[in-house]
């Protein structure tokens, strides 16, 4: 059973980070803890800048939640795993508020920020064989039963993004391992580890993939360093920017990423994943496809993930080029221009791409 939560405490890596609480308007409320204030950092810089005080959330995007807390719940699968299996407990989901939730996360979400108390509702044991795991996942997908939701949403209910995936370890390493969907080839799999293959040579920063058995796509998790949990924010929850539909243009990105990481190199990154996401028609690249870590004492663009070549919005990006869904050759380089990047750099940025095969 779930248990109303009314005070919810946010940690990170033993530490008290701070409190949340649902104001009667519907809106969060959180304050950094003495100690935090004293050692610790900006866990949302933006919005929530390191200082004394109480802060409100906005009621839009995030239903009244601040973004660097909406990073930590599911979205798509993890949504559906977590909806069905309250259902099959009695709970309407409409019942809880964004506290409840994050307190079934609780130390589960992806990077490292933790919530308490927990409202554990799942406590299988985790399964590694990825036949079985895939086997599962369709059966959740084609309603067949529901005695493997509390295996899923154990495994991968706190991951982000529509497609079926879990988190497992292998070789004591971190892995995302992704499964077809209803609407997927029969081979995304591969295909997709085509694409992160294609990154790398394309100069893209990617964590290693692999295509586990021929078939499952596979990530090695970034936000984990020597089993150390890194803290992880989207540029959906940093910027207050829905992924749901078009609310971004890379300029806002790039100009975003100096902004928070005041590195040259940074902005870089994005504006050559910007243009592999042109080059190979990943028109998908919304705002929760981007992502910054705080390592080292400071925040850098996260690797890049979820290449791969897709529907947008009416057949455009998401993410617009220079305000174009179609961008053309000028329209990158206007972008170049408009967030100081050379147009020699720019230009060879765009050669490297473009001409890897």
């Amino acid at each position: 059973m779930i248990k109303p939560v009314e005070v919810l405490d946010v940690g990170m890596h033993g530490d008290q980070v701070g409190r949340l609480v649902m104001a009667p308007d519907y809106r969060a409320v959180f304050e950094y803890d003495p100690g935090w204030l004293a050692r610790g950092f900006s866990i949302s810089p933006f919005y929530l800048p390191l200082q004394k005080g109480a802060f409100t959330a906005k009621r839009d995007p995030f239903d009244g939640l601040f973004g660097v807390f909406n990073d930590s719940l599911p979205d798509g699968w993890g949504n559906l795993l977590l909806d069905r299996l309250l259902r099959k407990n009695g709970i309407n989901p409409s019942s809880l508020s964004p506290v409840d939730r994050l307190s079934i996360i609780g130390s589960s979400g992806m990077g490292a920020l933790t919530y308490y108390p927990e409202n554990n509702i799942a406590n299988q044991n985790g399964i590694n064989d990825l036949d079985t795991l895939a086997a599962q996942v369709n059966e959740v997908l084609n309603n067949e039963n529901t005695e493997s939701l509390e295996n899923l949403f154990q495994q991968g209910g706190s991951s982000g993004g529509a497609r079926p995936k879990v988190l497992i370890q292998i070789d004591g390493d971190y892995w995302l391992v992704k499964f077809r969907s209803s609407s997927d080839p029969p081979n995304i799999g591969e295909l997709e580890y085509n694409y992160s293959l294609l990154a790398r040579r394309c100069g893209i920063e990617m964590p290693e993939t692999r295509l586990f058995e021929g078939k499952y796509f596979g990530v090695k998790r970034f936000d984990r360093i020597d089993n150390k949990q890194l803290h992880l924010h989207s540029a959906s929850g940093l910027l207050y920017a829905s992924h749901r539909f078009p609310s971004l243009d890379y300029v806002d990105l790039l100009k975003a990423t100096m902004a928070l990481t005041r590195n040259i190199e940074e902005l870089t990154k994005v504006f050559r994943l910007m243009i592999f996401n042109v080059k190979i028609e990943n028109m998908d690249d919304h705002a929760k496809n981007f992502s910054y870590l705080y390592k080292d004492n400071k925040w850098q663009f996260a690797p890049a993930y979820d290449l791969l070549k897709s529907d947008g919005f009416n057949g455009q990006h998401i993410t617009a080029i220079a305000g174009k869904g179609n961008p053309k050759f000028d329209d990158i380089m206007t972008v170049a221009k408009q967030v100081g990047i050379s147009n020699k750099t720019a230009l060879k940025i765009y050669e490297e791409v473009m001409d890897q095969k």
